[in-house]
């Protein structure tokens, strides 16, 4: 054990994603099991540049396992970009003789973590917490599956509408440039075509497939669209359809935001709560500067530069799937 960690202290930085209050939880909780004194940030970095920050304890993260969002707060920091607002972040972290931090988010949380942690040799382990699960290092990352449910019984509800009107619709999903929410989605909530950033399906391939469901008499049809989509927006692709297939009564469902919010699934809170733990005991155990992730249901750490640039792939296989079963 890493006898010079006294301090921990953790925020939660970038969108927000269900789970992320279970992993505050943990690494609080897994913090004073290990004696250690553990410090929130709220705000995010910018809590860190202003000095808002508080020392836990046990009952301080009480109730929040089944809670979305972040009770400690989220923002995306302008001023953690600049190396000044970095060095002030840094003044505060020793005027609270913090030893690590402890970064809760995404790829962008994670890359200022990257820069922090060399600029001033300060022990940093990252926690995966984006519904987008487009972070390398880890199977699934914290509130991608309460966004895939979230966004499936969405679809399902939808789908009792397009049958009642022979309608045809298009719903957008999040995962800006990562299909993974869509390919899931489409797999669960049973779609006729699903269009991601990383196949690049053309609008005539697109027609074809709906030219087909219509001739197999399909009462309805869902088409699910990556935010991310190479085609354009929902919006543009359902116009772009119109055009070519006019007896189509169309209509758009973005689901947007909606995906972020409500109470983690179990697996999204035994995801959090296991790499919250991970985290404390990488720090005290001499990790610095990695990624928390769970490979084959087993912890790893990963070089947190190396989960930012590595492209994670979607799972072919799961694409391939869902083709076959939208005849």
């Amino acid at each position: 054990m890493n006898s010079n960690i006294k301090k921990i202290a953790v925020l939660t930085s970038g969108g927000d994603a269900p789970g992320m209050n279970a992993a505050v939880r943990a690494v609080v909780r897994a913090s004073i099991f290990y004696k250690l004194d553990v410090y929130g940030i709220y705000k995010g970095y910018d809590g860190l540049i202003k000095g808002d920050l508080e020392q836990l304890q046990v009952r301080s993260v009480s109730n929040i396992l089944s809670r979305g969002g972040t009770f400690l707060l989220s923002a995306r920091s302008s001023e953690f970009r600049t190396k000044e607002g970095r060095e002030k972040a840094y003044k505060n972290f020793k005027a609270n003789e913090l030893d690590a931090l402890v970064v809760i988010g995404g790829d962008g949380s994670f890359t200022g973590a990257d820069i922090f942690s060399h600029e001033y040799d300060v022990p940093v382990i990252g926690i995966p917490g984006t519904i987008d699960n487009d972070l390398a290092g880890t199977d699934f990352t914290i509130g991608y599956d309460t966004a895939c449910n979230t966004a499936t019984e969405a679809i399902d509800k939808i789908r009792d509408t397009a049958s009642s009107h022979e309608r045809l619709f298009f719903v957008e999903v999040m995962g800006r440039d990562a299909g993974f929410i869509a390919v899931n989605c489409a797999i669960g909530g049973g779609a006729v075509a699903m269009l991601v950033p990383e196949h690049n399906w053309s609008l005539e391939d697109l027609i074809k497939r709906l030219r087909k469901g219509a001739a197999n008499q399909k009462a309805s049809n869902v088409v699910i669209v990556a935010e991310g989509c190479k085609l354009g927006s929902s919006y543009d692709i359902a116009a772009k359809v119109k055009e070519q297939l006019d007896y189509f009564d169309i209509r758009v469902s973005v689901l947007g935001h909606l995906q972020r919010g409500g109470s983690p699934t179990t697996s999204d809170r035994v995801l959090a709560s296991r790499m919250g733990v991970a985290a404390v005991e990488g720090l005290l155990n001499g990790q610095s500067n990695v990624m928390v992730g769970v490979i084959n249901n087993k912890i790893a750490y990963t070089p947190i530069s190396e989960a930012v640039k590595t492209v994670k792939r979607l799972d072919d296989d799961e694409f391939r799937i869902a083709k076959i079963l939208s005849i």
